[in-house]
């Protein structure tokens, strides 16, 4: 599909487009792991984490803080750090402070301007709402996991946005960086869809997305919004 010409609505991830997770899943294990004397390798702890929340995701459902405390527990042990479970929260916890990156305020900004904006998120609304204190721009539509309990890939988000904007489903674009949890329900659902791919992963399966850019910031400028 190629991304629609009339573009009214645009929608994002969260966690990884908006917000610099990564940084703030490292910070927040090493300041735990400093009581303990242990030293967290960040370039084990990103990918193991993925690895292990998606696990955890794929069973029945509850809410994104338990889904960090029990990723919390067995991310640390298999990083070889005897964390306690009763203080797995501190990961939850640590979300509020979680900070965008410097392009997303004035990104949002400027998309503010020309289109209607949502978010959908694999978190819940609690998580959510700290988070976009965050934000300088509001949103007209938020879809948290909480809503339609289940976690990206599965499609419920994306059916559920598109049922809340009806007529507007065609001309609409959604803006991520996860590949597997974003991209691809985007092109099984046939919703347009720009890859931010920070980091020059490769395509999941070869199949390529309408647009792929390296910044949040390129994506704006490749719907006019720059």
């Amino acid at each position: 599909m190629a991304l629609p010409k009339d573009v009214q609505f645009v929608t994002f991830d969260c966690y990884g487009t908006l917000i610099d997770w990564e940084t703030g899943v490292y910070e927040a294990f090493q300041k735990e792991a400093d009581r303990d004397g242990f030293t967290v390798d960040r370039e084990a702890l990103v990918p193991r984490f993925i690895q292990v929340q998606r696990e955890i995701q794929r069973g029945s459902y509850e809410l994104y803080a338990e889904v960090l405390r029990r990723t919390a527990v067995r991310v640390a042990r298999d990083l070889g750090w005897e964390l306690e479970p009763s203080r797995a929260s501190f990961l939850p916890n640590s979300m509020p402070a979680w900070q965008p990156f410097r392009e997303t305020n004035p990104q949002l900004e400027r998309f503010s301007k020309k289109y209607e904006l949502g978010i959908l998120s694999n978190v819940d609304d609690k998580l959510l709402g700290a988070t976009r204190r965050h934000f300088r721009t509001d949103f007209d539509l938020v879809v948290t996991a909480q809503q339609v309990r289940s976690y990206k890939p599965d499609p419920a988000h994306f059916k559920e946005c598109a049922r809340r904007i009806e007529g507007k489903r065609r001309h609409w674009v959604h803006i991520a960086s996860g590949y597997p949890t974003d991209v691809a329900p985007c092109l099984k659902e046939k919703i347009p869809v720009i890859w931010v791919n920070r980091h020059g992963y490769e395509a999941d399966g070869g199949k390529k997305p309408d647009a792929e850019v390296k910044t949040f910031r390129d994506a704006g400028k490749l719907l006019k919004a720059a």
